[in-house]
């Protein structure tokens, strides 16, 4: 029977693993800490994945590897080429199809709607590494080596998400309390659940012609403010009150964590409108965003 590796702890890897096996389809999730899911057809395995040789060997007789790897946020320039071309490699080596989880980062500043066709112009080094890891994969797929994917997500929402909006507002909405984030209030990005993510994920894995290009996930632009007021209604919790920090707030906080100077880099996509269509897999595979109302329950 075809099966699948998932190299991933997160929830987006967590949510594929499951869709995966509910659809009767076995599943090697792959993790540092062998993280799983209660479900007869997922086996966890613990493995570094930039271990290329024995993640090679996982990877043997797979329908997809899906890269769903998420290293520590500020590391990710360091981090992220040995990992992402350990899992091609071993994708490669497999004959397996390729599926990257990926953001909207690489991108970089943009002036209008973000579609799949604008250049990968990221000014920041998160970014940048992002868009060169999908350049590398789709040179390999180009080159006849592999077939590769990459859907790319909007600000996480949803169960076990991890996002500026998780982590610094949903806590203080739900406990009634102030709001500090960086994020502007009332400017318009794009969010995606994670369950979204996951048939989307799936989705393009089955799909021929979703090879050799990236896709946006399905993606709800929306303001924090909108988000919040959502999230509070639908926990009946108050009304949300929400303040922006300000670029000294920010300093001394990055002085107890260093995940605070991180947000300066994608401040385009918080700062002003950062637009997404999704529209594209919206038409070609029907794949809709989930109102935000489910989404934040």
């Amino acid at each position: 029977m075809p099966f699948h590796v998932i190299i991933g702890a997160g929830a987006p890897a967590l949510a594929t693993a499951t869709l995966l096996a509910e659809a009767g389809e076995p599943v090697r999730l792959v993790s540092r800490r062998g993280t799983s899911v209660d479900h007869k057809l997922v086996e966890a395995t613990v493995l570094d994945a930039t271990d290329t040789e024995p993640l090679a060997e996982l990877c043997q007789g797979a329908a997809t590897v899906f890269n769903c790897a998420v290293p520590a946020y500020n590391g990710w320039p360091q981090s992220v080429p040995p990992l992402f071309r350990s899992i091609l490699t071993a994708a490669e080596r497999g004959g397996a199809r390729y599926v990257m989880l990926g953001n909207l980062y690489g991108y970089g500043p943009v002036s209008g709607p973000v579609t799949e066709d604008l250049p990968l112009l990221a000014t920041g080094p998160k970014g940048r590494v992002r868009a060169q890891m999908w350049q590398e994969a789709l040179a390999a797929h180009e080159a006849g080596r592999v077939r590769a994917t990459e859907v790319r997500a909007g600000q996480f929402l949803g169960s076990g998400a991890f996002s500026s909006f998780t982590f610094t507002v949903a806590p203080n909405v739900l406990a009634g309390q102030l709001v500090l984030t960086p994020a502007a209030i009332d400017t318009s990005t794009g969010y995606t659940s994670i369950q979204d993510t996951a048939r989307a994920l799936v989705t393009l894995a089955r799909e021929d012609d979703a090879f050799g290009h990236a896709w946006h996930a399905p993606a709800t632009n929306a303001t924090v403010r909108e988000v919040a007021t959502i999230l509070a209604k639908q926990a009946g919790a108050p009304a949300p009150r929400l303040e922006t920090l300000t670029e000294r707030d920010i300093a001394l906080l990055s002085l107890t964590s260093p995940i605070w100077s991180e947000f300066e880099e994608t401040s385009h996509m918080s700062h002003q409108d950062f637009l997404v269509d999704s529209s594209r897999i919206r038409e070609r595979f029907g794949l809709a965003p989930t109102p935000l109302e489910e989404v934040l329950v």
